[in-house]
């Protein structure tokens, strides 16, 4: 059987500020030959993250090259491998790697510059050729659509949790998580498959109803409770605070994170804060005695630790009931950019 030669992409040409009509339909985009250590995987899901609606809209901070097929997030079936390539076989089904180069930590600088979707092509194609060191098998238990999730929110959500020896997650820990984002769903998820109480914040009691569910034991509604971090606080043992806090508000929420923290407590910084926000001075660490620390998704190592927890725990990340077309994948970015989804955006490349 031959190979194809072509495929179907998506590609951001060029940045619009107030929509996303910089993205445009390809029909056949070259395949590009295999190399000895190159692996060709039919790409059959994607999954979006704020990070993919930012990037053509200008609003992504970090480093992009246009143009660029988009999506770093992707499940999909290995097609044919390299005479040299010992990870993967034909037949197997994979994830790709947020940043190709991220194999183990700490995160170097090519490391952190290898991102796909942004720096280098994505996964919104037909079929894509990656080097077999940026794929990880996925977990059998998971549906196509569900492994299509796990290349960023998951592993964010377990670098968080467990990325920083001496404060990794532990049984007894109170773990704090914010809205109903994709990397705080999936961590409740991790924290409770761990033994950890979870205390989560969103804005509606419908959204309350839904994080308990997940297993948080109490939910905070922040805008009935504006001073949520001392609230949240309370409901820990003593009032002591938090262990884990997952970050992820932006620069207007990291001021009732420091309030909620305990001593020595780890508050981890998710996605890229919004310069227009005001910031708390660095020094309110101090007034705080924690530990801040940002992190870029996290490493392949991480990623197969990850799938192992979720193998032995049976845990399947949270989907949106709305899974998009391949075509529809300007309606997917809309959809997720007005915030009417709960739970992972998911597109369906596969026909």
């Amino acid at each position: 059987m031959s190979l194809p030669t072509t495929t179907r992409a998506w590609s951001i040409r060029e940045i619009r500020k107030d929509s996303f009509d910089g993205i445009v339909y390809q029909e056949k985009v070259p395949v590009p030959k295999l190399g000895d250590r190159d692996v060709l995987v039919q790409i059959e899901a994607v999954s979006l993250n704020y990070r993919d609606l930012s990037i053509p809209r200008g609003l992504y901070p970090f480093y992009i090259k246009l143009p660029v097929i988009p999506g770093s997030d992707c499940s999909g079936t290995v097609v044919a491998t390299g005479s040299k390539v010992i990870r993967v076989s034909k037949g197997d089904r994979v994830c790709t790697l947020f940043n190709e180069h991220h194999l183990t930590n700490p995160i170097t600088q090519e490391a952190a510059e290898s991102g796909l979707g942004g720096a280098v092509d994505g996964t919104l194609r037909d079929y894509a050729v990656f080097g077999e060191h940026c794929l990880v098998k996925a977990p059998p238990s998971l549906s196509v659509i569900e492994a299509s999730t796990l290349s960023c929110a998951p592993l964010t959500a377990w670098n968080a949790l467990y990325g920083l020896e001496g404060n990794m997650l532990k049984p007894g820990d109170w773990v704090l998580t914010q809205g109903t984002g994709g990397v705080s769903l999936i961590g409740i998820q991790f924290a409770v498959a761990a033994g950890a109480k979870v205390v989560a914040t969103t804005s509606t009691k419908d959204k309350a109803e839904q994080l308990k569910k997940l297993g948080a034991s109490h939910v905070v509604n922040y805008h009935e409770s504006p001073n949520w971090g001392e609230v949240a606080r309370s409901l820990t043992p003593g009032g002591k605070g938090f262990d884990h806090i997952l970050e992820v508000g932006g620069a207007g929420s990291v001021a009732q994170s420091l309030k909620a923290v305990r001593l020595e407590g780890v508050i981890t910084i998710i996605g890229f804060l919004s310069p227009s926000e005001k910031q708390p001075p660095v020094m309110e660490v101090l007034n705080s005695l924690c530990v801040v620390r940002g992190i870029f998704v996290g490493s392949r190592q991480q990623f197969e630790d990850m799938n192992r927890a979720i193998e032995a725990n049976n845990i399947h990340p949270l989907v949106d009931s709305n899974v998009f077309p391949f075509e529809d994948l300007k309606k997917a970015y809309q959809y997720q950019w007005e915030k009417k989804h709960f739970g992972k955006v998911v597109i369906k490349v596969a026909k």
